[in-house]
């Protein structure tokens, strides 16, 4: 029988540690690799014409469990018994690559003429009229008729991520601390005080962007980790 510290010092020495399983869900899109090579050339190419776009949610009023700062030996404590009775919000965030800006608004729901408001927002930030490039996923609401013929007038385009790989929407990586600085150890009384402690974070959240070097070293430093390995955002070694 091995005793336990023995185990211990075999598993590390065989860089072997007891962990969570995760999932990687792979893309079916025919299209896959062209559109994953479209997104990674627009940020490296055009970092401070590219933008990130999607939809955060669905965001209820209930009690949220979260880290916190609290006394010692008396933890923030949340209502265990609620009832959902405001609905749903969805947040349609909008993410500037180049200087690290996130603005957004929240929504009823999801649609087309909610996903031309916030295109329209990001043309704003660039009012020139030269090409902008709006990393975004292939939802329904994201690539209606409208938005398509609103994106060809305005010298706007859609880099739509294959099926299954939200992943290398770049603003997908701002919404984990979003939900732990406005949703974490939460209760809000409705959705208006949310939507203000929200927008209360963009603000502090922008005032404290990232150095435009600090930003260009990580896009560096991403490619040539990806020209390494070989792999994209994400993705498994293989086998």
């Amino acid at each position: 029988m091995i005793g336990r510290e023995r185990l211990r010092q075999i598993l590390r020495a065989e860089h072997v540690s007891f962990q969570r399983t995760r999932t990687w869900k792979e893309s079916t899109d025919p299209d896959k690799d062209a559109k994953l090579d479209r997104i990674e050339e627009v940020l490296a190419r055009f970092p401070d014409r590219c933008f990130a776009f999607d939809q955060f949610g669905p965001l209820s009023i209930r009690p949220c469990h979260g880290s916190t700062w609290s006394p010692e030996s008396k933890p923030t404590r949340l209502p265990a018994t609620y009832t959902r009775t405001h609905g749903i919000r969805y947040f349609h965030g909008c993410y500037s690559i180049g200087d690290d800006q996130l603005w957004g608004i929240t929504r009823r729901r999801k649609g087309g003429d909610h996903s031309l408001a916030a295109l329209k927002s990001v043309r704003a930030a660039r009012p020139d009229g030269a090409p902008i490039y709006v990393i975004m996923d292939n939802l329904s609401a994201n690539k209606t008729p409208k938005v398509r013929a609103w994106a060809a007038r305005n010298n706007v385009e859609l880099c739509l991520t294959p099926t299954y790989a939200s992943w290398a929407n770049p603003i997908e990586a701002q919404f984990g601390p979003l939900r732990s600085f406005v949703m974490g150890a939460s209760n809000h009384p409705n959705h208006p005080a949310l939507a203000r402690r929200l927008q209360a974070y963009l603000r502090w959240r922008n005032a404290n962007a990232r150095h435009p070097d600090v930003l260009a070293a990580q896009r560096k430093e991403r490619a040539r980790v990806r020209s390494e390995r070989q792999r994209r955002w994400g993705r498994p070694a293989a086998a």
